[in-house]
């Protein structure tokens, strides 16, 4: 037990501390070269994700489409396209519209329309 006590105490005053201040205390312990390292980081591998995908997309859409349906192969910046029109059809172009408070209040209502349902069928009266 004391030596589970003084592991804790060693943890926290390292700042190892499973109760701390999560990715904000990590974040403020970062000096400024750290922290502008760390974004040109996410910047370029974010854009290199991005520039994985589209060409993901030419290859699949050059790899089945023509074989399935006959249809011509597309370059990169096509692909990308592609990407963005699938995106406005199927997903929305909800530019500053509060989508998610939408879904919220579908589920709250599904939510309490079940809970309606099974009181409905436990009920005593049911049975």
């Amino acid at each position: 037990m004391a030596v589970e006590k003084n592991v804790l105490v060693e943890m926290e005053s390292e700042g190892c501390s499973g109760s701390g201040n999560g990715f904000e205390g990590w974040w403020e312990e970062r000096s400024l070269p750290q922290k502008v390292m760390l974004g040109i980081l996410f910047a370029v591998g974010g854009i290199s994700l991005m520039a994985l995908f589209g060409g993901f997309v030419m290859l699949l859409w050059n790899w089945l489409m023509p074989d399935i349906f006959g249809l011509g192969t597309v370059n990169y910046w096509q692909a990308w396209g592609l990407m963005i029109l699938s995106w406005i059809l199927f997903k929305g172009f909800h530019a500053g519209d509060s989508s998610g408070s939408t879904e919220r209040k579908r589920k709250k209502e599904l939510r309490r329309y079940i809970r309606e349902d099974d009181e409905a069928n436990s009920s005593p009266e049911t049975q």
